[in-house]
């Protein structure tokens, strides 16, 4: 590291000479964003402080939400900013290097990842849906594609009902699950590529939300009115799951590229 100082790593972009605006925002630590550049790769960077972004000052100040949340945002707002500019690999929050020339050997070391990083998301950016399930409304609705009275009599077809109620109360996990890996498949088909992520703790979201789905998916950007029509169609398609979209976002979830500081 050079002197009290360390480099931040935001994003890796194909060498241009306009990778960032000179009005852009500053980086995570106020510092002004500058580029490294090796061949045909430009990373973009910023000197931050070792006593608040070096090891050990990062893992205490990770234990402080306020400033996760601070930091995560400036950081996501270069990211956005470079990525609004051109196709751009987005690094993970605290990708920390001793100096520029750490950050040349990666991009040296790890050229031929970044390159297919950056022809996968060019021209597409990343979308977020996510799927939560009303467990009433969807035993009804199981309940109900399960239950067929025909031409029963009305006291057959009420025991035909409720025993498909019952049956759905107990199998609501699976066929929430069901539903949600049905409507991950059909984004699929109009995405480029799609990653089911973790579903989020409702201790961390502060939501009670039943979350049956965390899709990410990368979209060509001419295709997003098709994407988003898919996903307010599938929405329709389920009773009992609510679809809640988000993005346009920075290609994070297909970057691909990551080493640990160094």
């Amino acid at each position: 590291m050079t002197g009290d100082r360390a480099v931040w790593l935001y994003a890796v972009a194909a060498s241009r000479d306009d990778a960032i605006a000179p009005d852009g925002p500053a980086g995570v630590a106020g510092e002004l964003v500058r580029t490294v550049v090796s061949g045909d790769l430009t990373a973009v960077v910023g000197s931050v402080p070792l006593d608040v972004f070096g090891e050990e000052p990062l893992r205490r100040n990770f234990e402080d939400l306020d400033w996760l949340e601070a930091t995560a945002r400036a950081h996501d707002a270069v990211v956005s900013a470079v990525v609004r500019r051109g196709p751009a690999v987005p690094l993970r929050l605290a990708t920390v290097f001793r100096d520029d020339d750490r950050v040349r050997e990666l991009l040296d070391e790890r050229r031929a990842d970044f390159v297919a990083a950056l022809e996968l998301v060019s021209g597409r950016t990343e979308w977020g849906v996510r799927a939560y399930g009303d467990r009433a409304a969807l035993t009804a609705a199981v309940a109900e594609a399960k239950a067929d009275a025909g031409t029963m009599t009305p006291g057959a077809a009420y025991l035909a009902r409720r025993r498909a109620q019952l049956s759905a109360q107990e199998t609501v996990e699976r066929d929430a699950a069901e539903r949600a890996a049905q409507v991950h498949a059909r984004l699929l088909r109009r995405a480029a590529a799609g990653r089911c992520q973790p579903l989020t703790d409702p201790a961390v979201s502060g939501r009670r939300d039943w979350m049956v789905l965390n899709g990410t998916y990368l979209v060509d950007d001419d295709r997003t009115e098709d994407f988003t029509a898919t996903v307010t169609a599938l929405g329709a398609e389920f009773p009992g799951i609510r679809l809640e979209l988000t993005g346009p976002w920075p290609p994070y979830s297909f970057a691909g590229v990551q080493r640990e500081q160094t």
